[in-house]
């Protein structure tokens, strides 16, 4: 592959709801130019684009690929995204290194929930866009109907600049009214526009000129003068009005039959803009301060990590948007975010799961290095005398929760490191150890996420993993005050164990736990209290009421018996453990669980069912707010009540809803429903000794 400046480069993510028809066109655009000798397919498992084993079992696309098209002495970097909601974060990721972006349209099915979702990222990362209506060869494929669906939904103006030749399985090609002309699929040629279409072509030729001089004074004053523009200049016009994001050209494809692919590679050329073209990035120096940089190869150098693969076989892989500045072959690089420097040698650029050797890399570019032993995503390369660091792009909040625990002892010794691994590659996914529960938690963004990232530590890291829903981390804790004594004796033959303490607990609400020495002429040594206070935060781990952590009391020793002969440090700790275990069971011991603040928004017609499910979860409702069709209603649910919810909103929705969470404060659990976690408990603990 030759080198291409920063002027012919285009950084394009395809985005759309599932099964638009995104990694079919990205098929199309490698087959049209050349790149492929036949079109792969999807079903078959022998795509370009879709290469992992994982995302061949699925038919679905998985993770964001990166595919070069040269195209007229132009590279356009098509970023292939996954439509499927658990795996937002690869479009995400995608989008913060395009330039521009390409919404499909399933001709059919028209706007879809994923469609929305990928629009509001689009918005969040101000890209301009352009919009194609797909697979208008199906059987029931309706143009007019898909572009209405959209043109609800947002307050962008959409401007037709395509006619359907033909509609459903009579789809031929389509006719383009930037140039005038048919593009004929069939017999693959340009054709004069067919006389049935010469009226409505021209209507939206007129709304097209009139766009295009919208957007430039001088065009404008000439439109008035003649009321006409030459071709050049109305592109002129309408690929400033585009990339400004005044206005959303709407195309038509049917991309797995190659019609309509060469009009929207020119489209990508003409209306997209090149990362020169851009708006200088703001980045932080290592002040702390803002800094404009604009994307130009004598530029200081700026590297973004926007994506990291790790293969047991191939090795490490570190996808790279250059910024600014040039990357060459066998190089050594400053990681400004992590301050350590890292050698690597072929620059490559990825083709699927290829790659291509390069000698340089300029500016707006996007390539890929191996073996890098330090980096992650979100990292940022610069030069060291002056580092500087490329925000990371927000992130969904992951809220569905599994335990994983490994399936054998060998994979126990793997499982910190391959989900540490897992979480680089990925920055939808987090995982920490609940000290209440003892359990791993693993997170996502859903179920399917956490099955692909499960399956993922077996094939590509060889370790088993098995999952189950999390326990809810309830603490245990007292209302009252109350007070207990124990004697250890243990008589044995040779020296005995014995130790006497008498204590008395109360709430402490103020601390997690304090214990105080009140004993008076000397009834128990000094140099006993640090194993009485052993033997306490040892029954305060394990819990007394239902096996969970206490917390919240203070304990006073205020007497006991010791013996000159017998009583050792183990014997008081036995005694403490038992005299606190005592006086806990009577201080009226109760059951603590956490409440998260919930805020969930939805279009404003679900809000009626998402408020009855919410009264079911024991919530209480603090608020609710509307705006622009969408209802946020926040309130404090109980985390048992929300195992699941990620599941059952989306299915209460049509997945349109979204929530977030954050913790709040710790309750008292309600007298039945503790009665039913002791009993599991209990059942739980039965089934592990057996």
């Amino acid at each position: 592959m030759k080198e291409y400046s920063t002027d012919s480069i285009r950084n394009i993510a395809l985005v759309s709801h599932s099964s638009a028809g995104k990694t079919m066109m990205t098929e199309a655009f490698l087959h049209f130019t050349g790149a492929t000798t036949r079109l792969g397919k999807i079903e078959d498992g022998t795509t370009v684009s879709d290469f992992d084993d994982e995302e061949k079992r699925r038919t679905i696309s998985l993770y964001s690929t990166v595919i070069p098209i040269e195209y007229k002495d132009k590279k356009i970097n098509v970023l292939d995204t996954p439509g499927y909601n658990d795996f937002i974060g690869e479009v995400v990721s995608a989008l913060s290194v395009s330039d521009g972006a390409c919404v499909l349209l399933d001709s059919v099915s028209g706007r879809e929930v994923g469609t929305e979702i990928a629009w509001k990222y689009v918005n969040k990362f101000n890209l301009p866009r352009i919009v194609v209506v797909n697979k208008m060869n199906r059987e029931n494929a309706d143009f007019k109907k898909a572009m209405a669906s959209l043109a609800d939904y947002t307050d962008m103006r959409l401007i037709q600049v395509q006619i359907p030749w033909g509609e459903k399985l009579d789809f031929r090609g389509v006719i383009d009214i930037l140039t005038m002309k048919a593009y004929d699929g069939a017999e693959n040629k340009i054709v004069d526009i067919p006389a049935e279409y010469m009226e409505e072509a021209q209507q939206l030729r007129a709304a097209l000129t009139e766009a295009a001089a919208e957007s430039d004074e001088e065009l404008m004053e000439k439109f008035f003068e003649s009321m006409e523009l030459s071709d050049e200049e109305i592109l002129r016009g309408f690929s400033k009005a585009v990339k400004n994001g005044d206005f959303v050209p709407v195309y038509c494809a049917a991309g797995g039959q190659e019609i309509g692919v060469a009009p929207l590679l020119d489209a990508f050329i003409n209306l997209m803009p090149s990362p020169a073209e851009r708006k200088p990035i703001v980045v932080k120096d290592k002040k702390g301060n803002d800094v404009e940089i604009s994307c130009n190869d004598s530029g200081p150098l700026v590297a973004y990590v926007w994506k990291t693969t790790a293969d047991p076989f191939v090795g490490k892989q570190t996808f790279l948007r250059v910024y600014s500045g040039m990357l060459t072959s066998d190089s050594r690089i400053w990681n400004s975010t992590r301050s350590v420097e890292e050698r690597y040698g072929n620059l490559n650029i990825p083709m699927g799961k290829d790659n291509i050797p390069v000698k340089t890399v300029h500016a707006g570019d996007i390539c890929s290095v191996s073996k890098l032993s330090e980096t992650v995503t979100g990292d940022t390369f610069s030069d060291k005398a002056n580092p500087l660091n490329v925000p990371v792009p927000e992130y969904p909040h992951a809220l569905y929760r599994v335990a994983v625990y490994p399936k054998t002892q060998a994979d126990s010794t793997k499982i910190s490191p391959t989900l540490t691994r897992l979480c680089e590659e990925d920055m939808t996914l987090s995982w920490y150890n609940e000290m209440a529960t003892n359990q791993t938690i693993l997170q996502g963004m859903g179920d399917q996420h956490i099955d692909v990232a499960i399956r993922r530590a077996e094939s590509k890291f060889m370790v088993n993993l098995l999952t189950k829903e999390p326990r809810v981390p309830y603490q245990e804790t007292i209302v009252k005050e109350a007070s207990a004594m124990y004697r250890h004796k243990k008589q044995s033959g040779g020296s005995g164990q014995f130790g006497e303490v008498h204590l008395k607990v109360k709430p402490n609400p103020d601390a997690e736990f304090e214990m105080h020495n009140d004993v008076f002429g000397g009834a128990i040594s000094a140099s006993y209290m640090p194993a009485i206070e052993k033997g306490i935060r040892n029954a305060m781990k394990e819990g007394i009421l239902a096996g969970f952590p206490v917390h919240g009391i203070y304990v006073s020793i205020f007497d006991g018996k010791e013996h000159p002969v017998d009583s050792k440090p183990i014997a008081f700790e036995t005694a403490g453990r038992e005299a606190f275990k005592l006086a806990f069971a009577d201080a009226g011991p109760v059951l603590e669980e956490p409440i998260y603040t919930v805020k969930i928004t939805v279009p404003e017609e679900y809000m009626g069912d998402v408020m009855g499910d919410l009264n079911t979860r024991r919530a209480r409702i603090l608020g609710m707010e509307t705006e622009k069709g969408e209802s946020t209603v926040t309130a404090l649910v109980p985390l048992a009540e929300m195992q699941r919810y990620t599941t059952q909103l989306r299915s209460m929705t049509g997945g349109r809803g979204v929530f977030t969470m954050e913790f709040s404060n710790y309750e008292v659990v309600p007298p039945h429903i503790t009665q039913e976690i002791i009993a599991n408990r209990e059942k739980e603990k039965k089934e592990a000794e057996k």
